[in-house]
């Protein structure tokens, strides 16, 4: 879930996360619908069950056995030169970028982010007195989301690609939506041709359910050790039970199969979002996602992105403000990140013309 920057946001999202009847296109949340509910339950059972009481005791920071071997022989498909030893599991891809940004940056370097991008990243920079930057020629370090990126939905481009390659710097390569391609299609990651200043993130959050929270890291085969001791040193391990269940459903579940269902899902309740948008608001510009969660619409006008949420609110809708995907955190021009994924699909267009009004009522037209 995003992380409002301003206490504005913040309360009018809380507000409208605990009010019936507010349709939120706001927060990254993955649809409820695609929770396998049944098989992960039925794995719980299996593992707290056992005579050994594994599941429910202590295990080794870098986490268990069955899920790295899991991950490496996904990435090693894609052309990674990774083995089960070089993944280290986490609490969810937030810990792995943590850990990450502990063991690369210091006080005063710049981090090299897209136009737009994951705002718990930039927060997590400016929390530990690192810049975010647009021009790669001042920065120490890149953070990128390759394949799937938030808030726009669209794969890297050509250039950008080369560009952060051809820079030697140490990359950051988050890959929380690389899975959830609408077409299916899976980049070999820059990790493939910078192997020694590559760290590769993933998560199981946005492909099953974000409540197991369990991530992965690749570092560098020369940061390992380092990264497993400030591992060790801030939780001991990713939770046992968590762990216990997922690779007990990884073993009895077709998670291909899974990803399948969740892209044709994602990809339809993204189609109706298109189809709204150029209905109800044909002068906003915005990009058709290919893949993820959500459309990043941008408007013409200027003002406070934080007041048009509460406007919004008020007509039963929720949204997050541009501001929060921004590495200069302004609000103007306005945009908005509209997420799909947790929307039902036959409620996406009434909740829309609502916005529709909000925006009309804040922006009246010149």
């Amino acid at each position: 879930m995003a992380i409002a920057m301003d206490q504005r946001i913040d309360a009018i999202q809380r507000s409208c996360a605990a009010k019936p009847g507010i349709t939120s296109f706001g927060g990254g949340l993955p649809s409820e619908n695609l929770f396998p509910r049944r098989q992960l339950a039925d794995a719980a059972h299996k593992v707290i069950s056992r005579a050994n009481g594994a599941a429910l005791q202590y295990g080794w920071p870098e986490g268990q056995k069955v899920l790295r071997e899991f991950v490496s022989k996904r990435l090693r498909a894609r052309g990674v030169d990774v083995t089960a030893d070089d993944i280290i599991i986490t609490s969810g891809a937030q810990q792995a970028l943590a850990l990450t940004v502990s063991a690369l940056t210091f006080p005063g370097m710049r981090m090299h982010v897209g136009a737009e991008t994951y705002p718990a990243a930039l927060e997590l920079f400016r929390s530990k007195n690192v810049t975010p930057t647009l021009d790669v020629d001042e920065a120490h370090a890149c953070y990128a989301m390759q394949s799937v990126c938030n808030p726009r939905g669209l794969g890297m481009s050509v250039e950008r690609h080369a560009e952060i390659f051809t820079s030697g710097l140490p990359i950051i390569i988050d890959e929380a939506y690389a899975e959830l391609r609408f077409d299916g299609h899976l980049e070999r990651p820059l990790i493939c041709c910078a192997r020694d200043r590559a760290w590769l993130i993933g998560t199981f959050s946005k492909t099953l359910a974000p409540g197991l929270r369990v991530g992965w890291l690749v570092p560098p085969r020369q940061n390992r050790e380092q990264i497993l001791q400030k591992k060790q040193d801030m939780d001991l391990q990713t939770g046992s039970l968590s762990q216990s269940v997922l690779a007990e459903f990884l073993l009895r579940f077709d998670f291909d199969a899974h990803l399948v269902a969740a892209r044709t899902e994602y990809q339809r309740r993204a189609d109706t979002l298109v189809a709204a948008v150029l209905k109800h608001f044909p002068q906003w510009e915005f990009d058709e996602p290919q893949g993820g969660f959500s459309v990043f619409a941008r408007t013409n006008r200027t003002g406070d992105d934080a007041k048009f949420l509460a406007e919004a609110a008020s007509h039963g809708v929720s949204f997050d403000p541009g501001r929060l995907f921004r590495s200069t955190n302004q609000s103007s021009p306005m945009a908005l990140r509209l997420c799909y994924s947790n929307v039902k699909e036959d409620a996406i267009d009434d909740a829309m013309a609502r916005l529709a009004k909000a925006w009309k009522s804040f922006a009246p037209p010149c």
